[in-house]
């Protein structure tokens, strides 16, 4: 607001200083005249009336009481022979010189004139320009306090008149309009008029009606905001307005966008906080995150994760997935509806690979962990039931082993193999829980990202356009 008083003190200031003084340019010859002022007007001649049959003295004496009476001459002389006049004396200016000339020539019974005026030259240490000049910005300054009290007045009524339009405004649409920032936008533009009805009232007053016409009509007020607002930050603020309107998250979702992970703080007119599962604080641009494509975790609070378990090729196949279904579904965490699945997906080098997928509520269990503790269960499980789970790259497994024979001992006659036990069902041991100690539970971490966002200091200090779930 300070700097809105002072721009337009000055502009007033300016305006004021340059104005003509048009009451003494308008003065005639009786007025006493301002030598070092470019801004003096020369008064026109007029014609001097003498007798008919006028002598040469009394042209001279007529001529040298008008010279002297200007007092824009140093010794001026005027003698006249046969109606011929001859000036001398010195002037200050060039155009006094040719006025002297122009008034002799009018004069009645004048035949010619001989213009010997001399023009002195200004000496370069005469500050008498100077001191005049400041004479007339000091006049002018005094002359423009009444006009600054006013402008000031009208500017702070105007200022304090817009904000309380703007609250009643508020007041008024907080049932019709829900969305906040909509809600201010709409109370600003309709306060916004009266304000400029007081600069246009101040404008006016001062004399610059061109200038206030142009700050109501729509080249001042919409070229201003153009000009000013480049296109990115319009694009940024209408981005905002959509993002308001149509809700695609709110506070305290954990969305992607943009290719960062985080927990939503809120929204402000220019940029979206999120609260990475690392505890930092990610600031996107509204209008990147419009135009990004957004996942929201939150929205659905039930999410599928998957995994792959591989096998070998002695192994069926199907106990193998009766196992894993076992498993996962006397696993707490993991929901009966949708159920889970174990799919073979395909087979590799050395294993048969089963893609594991389980379903599990977000709003209460963290994804990394339910992960950990559903692969940790599976892999003893199928230990237990006397699967082989070879490594791809470096084992070579012999299902029935390879039997030694020394070349001077006969071969034993082979022994019959028994097949592995395997449990008719998997029963969870004590020392192997659901969840263990390492794995922190599996309670989601939303809560403790959020604690630690309000223990935070919040990096955009602005109005939260969001509501919090």
């Amino acid at each position: 607001m300070g700097y809105v008083l002072l721009f337009f003190a000055f502009l007033l200031l300016g305006n004021c200083l340059v104005r003509p003084q048009s009451a003494h340019a308008q003065a005639g010859v009786e007025s006493t005249p301002t030598v070092d002022s470019s801004e003096d007007l020369l008064p026109a001649t007029a014609q001097v009336d003498v007798q008919p049959t006028a002598r040469d003295d009394e042209i001279a004496q007529r001529l040298s009481d008008i010279l002297q009476s200007t007092e824009w001459f140093q010794a001026p002389s005027v003698s006249v022979r046969n109606g011929v006049v001859f000036l001398d004396g010195s002037t200050a200016r060039a155009e006094y010189r040719t006025w002297a000339g122009d008034v002799a020539r009018q004069t009645q019974d004048v035949v010619a004139v001989v213009n010997r005026i001399q023009v002195t030259e200004r000496s370069p240490w005469d500050f008498s320009p100077a001191i005049a000049e400041l004479q007339r910005l000091v006049r002018n300054t005094i002359q423009l306090i009444p006009l600054l009290i006013f402008a000031l007045i009208t500017l702070v009524l105007a200022w304090y008149a817009m904000r309380a339009t703007a609250q009643i405004a508020q007041h008024l649409l907080k049932r019709q309009v829900a969305n906040a920032f909509l809600r201010n936008l709409v109370a600003t533009t309709i306060s916004i008029p009266i304000f400029l009805l007081g600069l246009y009232l101040v404008l006016q007053v001062a004399g610059l009606t061109r200038l206030a016409v142009t700050v109501l009509g729509g080249t001042g007020v919409a070229g201003l905001i153009i000009g000013i607002a480049f296109r990115d930050i319009m694009e940024n603020f209408l981005a905002t307005i959509l993002i308001s309107t149509r809700n695609p998250f709110r506070a305290g979702d954990r969305i992607t966008c943009a290719g960062h992970l985080g927990i939503v703080q809120q929204v402000t007119s220019r940029t979206t906080v999120l609260m990475s599962l690392e505890g930092n604080y990610i600031q996107i641009p509204n209008a990147i995150v419009y135009k990004s494509t957004i996942i929201n975790y939150t929205a659905n609070p039930k999410q599928r994760l998957d995994f792959l378990v591989g096998i070998g090729y002695e192994d069926v196949i199907v106990d193998a997935q009766a196992t894993i279904i076992d498993v996962l579904s006397n696993h707490p965490a993991v929901l009966r509806q949708p159920e889970p699945l174990a799919l073979v997906e395909n087979l590799g080098s050395a294993t048969i690979n089963i893609r594991v997928y389980l379903w599990f509520d977000a709003s209460q269990y963290e994804e990394r962990k339910v992960r950990s503790a559903a692969i940790r269960l599976v892999k003893r499980a199928l230990d237990e039931g006397g699967f082989s789970m070879p490594d791809e790259a470096r084992e070579i497994i012999f299902p029935k082993a390879v039997p030694i024979q020394w070349l001077d001992q006969p071969t034993p006659a082979p022994e019959p193999t028994q097949a592995p036990q395997r449990p008719e069902r998997f029963s969870e041991s004590a020392t192997d829980p659901p969840a263990t100690a390492a794995e922190g539970g599996l309670q989601n971490e939303d809560e403790q990202i959020q604690e630690q966002a309000r223990q935070a200091r919040t990096p955009e200090e602005d109005t939260n356009l969001l509501k919090e779930n």
